[in-house]
């Protein structure tokens, strides 16, 4: 039976995953940071069972393994993993998701019917345009729709049913991984990479159909802490020094027409002040690093830094606290040594009949991290668009064409090994 010809489940699948809560919680500190993740990770943990794959686990961390063991005759193919996550991001609600279905989409604005001041049109999301005649998912209004990444959990799980019912399919060893708290940047930091036991892997968390992305940004986080001088506000002259006010004015001292995520693209970088918070005393704010070059990420700091101490000069007694931490590193860094990696993906697609695109990520995924724990790991397109939006959507042909890849991909590896 040939790819065309089968009855795909990624549909049903995703329609059903979407509607189980997972927000990640960024200000928790358990792991996963949000309990609910587990919710969806049971049910993938019965539907696996149920599929009759091996080594079928969810673990105490909420990562959720299994294995589709070789059924080829050659020895010793290496161990490729697929991997999404479980978890949506906090930015847009993610509670009572309803997924909507467009059939055969006309090209019209598609006005979400329980905040009909949505409007999802093409000249907003100039992907939309290719995609008519596609049957398009979205959310309702009041929600974002989970498609980062419940698509690419859906793929691989339809992908998986495909293979398991076609024995005639031949490849090596599959590894299935399904991640927690990616949105937060923690979705690997309790695996077990000998548990995992994979040689090579693709996470399926990437956007337009064809896209093959192999180049990350590095990230580092800092975290800017302002003291101030606290004083009775009725007898404060000469004394009080307000850190509220020493945070402001430098937040307002950062670059206004680059540097900043709304003034870049490509392959440039930014500095993002996430969040403020704090009062006279104290204040507190964070801020995401974020570019292609990782040796750029320490000019951009101290740059950062030199505008903290210009402000600071002007208010006597308060003082800093400049706290740098790694978050991840680009991908590509590891993946030039293993080119053929993301080069079976470009064959894989070609096979399928797509138009393979090379492109790079101007963020991260959990193969960002997994690249440097010692799994490569590109990312690949599940049509996942407009992420973290109450327009986050999906075409439905898009994800099954990612299935289509997959099935092609695990063959292209047991021909060359």
């Amino acid at each position: 039976m040939s790819m065309q010809e089968k009855n795909y489940t990624v549909e049903e699948r995703f329609i059903r995953y979407v509607q189980i809560d997972t927000t990640a919680d960024p200000n928790s500190t358990s792991f996963p940071s949000s309990m609910k993740q587990k919710d969806l990770g049971k049910v993938l943990l019965k539907e696996l069972q149920e599929m009759e794959l091996e080594e079928v686990e969810m673990d105490e961390w909420g990562y959720v393994f299994a294995t589709i063991p070789s059924n080829s005759a050659t020895k010793d193919l290496p161990t490729i993993c697929f991997c999404s996550h479980m978890d949506t991001a906090p930015d847009c609600s993610g509670t009572d998701v309803k997924p909507l279905i467009h059939r055969n989409y006309s090209g019209e604005p598609i006005v979400l019917p329980d905040d009909k001041n949505q409007v999802i049109t093409t000249e907003k999301h100039v992907y939309l345009k290719e995609k008519i005649g596609d049957d398009i998912i979205t959310a309702s209004g009041l929600t974002l729709l989970g498609a980062d990444d419940k698509a690419g959990i859906a793929i691989i799980m339809d992908f998986a049913h495909y293979i398991v019912n076609n024995p005639q399919i031949v490849h090596g060893p599959i590894r299935i991984l399904f991640t927690p708290d990616e949105e937060v940047g923690r979705g690997v930091e309790h695996l077990d990479m000998k548990k995992l036991n994979a040689d090579y892997g693709y996470t399926l968390d990437g956007a337009k159909r064809g896209e093959i992305e192999d180049e990350s940004f590095s990230a580092d986080a800092v975290k800017v802490t302002i003291h101030g001088i606290s004083a009775h506000p009725g007898y404060a002259k000469n004394k009080m020094v307000n850190a509220v006010k020493i945070a402001s004015e430098f937040i307002t001292a950062l670059p206004k027409d680059k540097w900043s995520p709304e003034t870049t693209q490509d392959r440039e970088g930014f500095v993002h002040p996430m969040s403020i918070e704090g009062g006279l005393e104290k204040a507190t704010i964070t801020f995401i690093i974020r570019d292609h070059i990782t040796e750029n990420l320490m000019e951009f700091e101290n740059r950062l830094e030199s505008i903290l101490k210009m402000v600071m000069e002007q208010y006597n007694g308060a003082v800093y606290e400049f706290e740098v931490s790694e978050q991840y590193r680009n991908m590509k860094e590891v993946l030039r040594s293993v080119p053929f990696v993301a080069n079976y993906a470009i064959q894989a697609m070609e096979k399928a009949g797509i138009v393979a695109k090379p492109t790079i990520i101007r963020g991260g995924t959990d193969g960002s991290r997994l690249s440097f724990m010692g799994l490569p790991c590109p990312n690949i397109f599940t049509g996942e668009m407009a992420i973290h939006s109450k327009h986050e959507y999906v075409s439905i042909q898009d994800m099954q064409r990612s299935v289509d890849t997959l099935v092609e991909l695990v063959q292209i590896w047991e021909k060359h090994n």
